[in-house]
């Protein structure tokens, strides 16, 4: 019997298959972003509470019904000769009549998607840049990034290319009018 030859395979094929082959500690996160291998720890309590506070008022407020996950993976495009990247989301929305999350594999793609939500933690600069490169070239229509070191919410919105052409930042205490499908001021005052 004669071998097969195969073809090598590339750098970001590898770098692929040793992501999707890790196994990450209890409460820990992996994600690939932008070609990086990125592991974060379990998140503090304010970083919940956050995430509580803006998943509350959605789904109360909201026009469109929607649903919400927390630490959802999405693929989404990449740019330059790196692997799709492989993000989770503090905070993913979708509108309820989709049912996005019903059967979706854990690595979902971001088709759907209406907003995802991001509080900065150990590694602010992924979120602030890295993955708001990601969401734009998914395309996420809104992204919304509690920032804790600058006390400020920022909303990035109509995506074009690798980033998003409009965005609005107001600082804590003050709202942030989220457009349609959501139509509603999200209230910042409890992040004080």
């Amino acid at each position: 019997m004669s071998a097969v030859p195969h073809e090598p395979l590339s750098q970001a094929e590898v770098l692929l298959e040793g992501f999707l082959a890790l196994d990450t500690p209890e409460g820990f996160r992996a994600e690939l972003i932008e070609g990086e291998i990125v592991v974060t720890p379990p998140p503090d309590g304010d970083h919940e509470d956050y995430i509580s506070l803006i998943m509350k008022q959605v789904i109360r407020k909201a026009r469109t019904d929607m649903d919400f996950s927390g630490n959802k993976g999405l693929k989404l495009r990449s740019g330059g000769g790196c692997p799709r990247n492989h993000v989770i989301p503090d905070g993913t929305f979708a509108p309820t009549g989709l049912r996005l999350y019903r059967g979706a594999d854990p690595w979902m793609p971001c088709e759907g998607v209406a907003l995802v939500v991001e509080v900065t933690s150990s590694r602010p600069a992924a979120d602030r840049t890295g993955k708001r490169h990601c969401y734009a070239r998914g395309p996420v229509p809104l992204y919304l990034l509690v920032d804790r070191e600058q006390s400020s919410v920022t909303l990035f919105s109509d995506p074009r290319g690798d980033d998003y052409r409009q965005h609005c930042t107001i600082p804590f205490g003050k709202s942030i009018r989220l457009p349609e499908p959501f139509a509603l001021d999200l209230e910042t005052g409890a992040f004080i």
